[in-house]
């Protein structure tokens, strides 16, 4: 085995040809484009969870910064004299609980804590943070430890424990749907699972469906006995799955549309783009357990905020559309009758340093809040405000280990047993209260039919 680099600085472990490596070269060759409303999809292999049951995960990108994001009013003299220049005025916070509050351009998320739709977790991280975008990411995407390098996500573990016999005889009656989807084109490491991707990369699907006609996709003539050709024999059963989920996916869509008035016009926020499309195939019936869509642009050194009004500026901006697209998202689900099947979470593969720098931004951080939403969610803050007085060399302390929410999502929301979350995990970690009873329940508005 030899340890090789992408050209994006990621290291991969390979052994001749790894199927990995080789998908990345050999799919798009292949792979037939797939899209849904002129949005690529990339979907993946998932998983039967506890009363049909829903998870989204929304990835922003570069690493957020959690202290603008989620402000301490209760440090707030502590909060101002570290970061002067970008610092959210007091007076323009939106207040949540007496000590914390959110920055002003997420009046979205706001709305969700006051209906009691919105979980915030303080102060997320993990032993001895990682800095590095790519590393930090497979930290948090493969729930791994600082000095652990694993090969496979936690969801890609999650989904194999579930339906262990993938990929093979999938689809089928039992499961005719990707057991998980990613909005984008490249499949998340989290969805790696321990011997094989669980995710299958499809792009431009309205061409991609128009050229299902029930034959292989990925040719018929005998493929020789060496690596490379059990290698091709693997990606033309993965085209061939291709074909059939997206046929799975067009007649979801068919099914559903989207009734939410909150979503902004096409184009202007791609969040909301991409959660539009996730939330018209949970209403058409998709059996899909999984979704993850991403928002980048967070890696904010520089200019984010504008030095006459810091209310303003880049990170304002992807704040307002996370907080839209999200608000909009659980309006459309309750107007479609399914919110009580879906919750959501978001993470950051980092949050930033307390201290700004003379860029007017911030540098890499660590620890970082993780919103949870929806009508199932325990609503309100979790943890303390980060101590600004007690850091550890000018970053935040670890409150919770991001595996405790995963905990909670797989134990709470997904009803796994305990030998699940060991395969999931690989050991045990404790579990956040993070999910309602169904006797906690908001009373619900009426659902409004959805479209067959």
């Amino acid at each position: 085995m030899s340890r090789q680099a992408t050209p994006r600085g990621r290291f991969f472990w390979v052994n001749a040809m790894k199927r990995r490596d080789f998908l990345k070269s050999a799919v798009p060759l292949m792979a037939v484009p797939f899209c849904l409303e002129g949005f690529p999809l990339a979907s993946s292999a998932a998983t039967g969870g506890a009363l049909d049951r829903v998870l989204v995960v929304v990835q922003l990108s570069g690493g957020n910064d959690g202290l603008n994001t989620v402000i301490p009013l209760d440090q707030y003299a502590a909060y101002n004299s570290l970061r002067s220049n970008i610092s959210i005025p007091q007076d323009q916070v939106l207040p949540l609980d007496g000590v914390a509050g959110l920055h002003p351009a997420m009046t979205g998320m706001k709305i969700l804590y006051d209906s009691g739709k919105l979980c915030i977790v303080q102060g997320v991280t993990y032993p001895n943070p990682n800095l590095s975008h790519f590393r930090a990411t497979d930290i948090w995407l493969t729930a791994a430890d600082y000095n652990q390098e694993l090969h496979s996500g936690w969801l890609g573990r999650y989904l194999i424990y579930e339906w262990p016999g993938y990929p093979e005889g999938f689809p089928n009656a039992a499961m005719p749907d990707p057991l998980a989807l990613q909005i984008g084109s490249v499949a998340s490491l989290g969805f790696q699972g321990p011997a094989q991707s669980t995710a299958i990369t499809i792009q431009n699907p309205n061409t991609f469906y128009s050229l299902v006609s029930g034959s292989s996709s990925g040719g018929q003539d005998e493929v020789p006995p060496t690596t490379a050709g059990l290698e091709l024999l693997y990606v033309r059963r993965v085209a061939d799955q291709s074909m059939s989920y997206a046929s799975q996916v067009k007649k979801a869509a068919d099914r559903a549309q989207n009734r939410s008035t909150l979503y902004p016009a096409a184009g202007q926020n791609t969040l909301a783009d991409q959660l539009k499309i996730v939330a018209r195939l949970i209403a058409g019936g998709m059996k899909t357990r999984v979704y993850l869509v991403n928002l980048g642009g967070f890696d904010t050194h520089s200019n984010q905020v504008v030095a006459a009004d810091r209310t303003t500026g880049t990170h304002a901006a992807l704040l307002g559309k996370l907080a839209g697209a999200v608000r909009a998202f659980v309006d459309d689900l309750e107007l479609l009758g399914c919110d009580h099947r879906v919750i959501g979470m978001t993470f950051s593969e980092f949050g930033r340093r307390v201290a700004s720098n003379a860029s007017l931004g911030t540098d890499h951080g660590t620890a970082e809040p993780v919103f949870l939403f929806g009508t199932m969610v325990r609503p309100g803050v979790v943890g303390a405000t980060p101590d600004l007085l007690d850091l550890s060399g000018g970053n935040l302390k670890m409150q919770f280990d991001f595996r405790s929410v995963y905990a909670a999502i797989l134990g709470q929301w997904f009803g796994v047993d305990q030998a699940g979350m060991d395969a999931t995990l690989l050991r045990g970690f404790p579990s956040l209260n993070l999910i309602r009873l169904p006797r906690q329940l908001p009373r619900r508005r009426p659902a409004v039919q959805r479209i067959l």
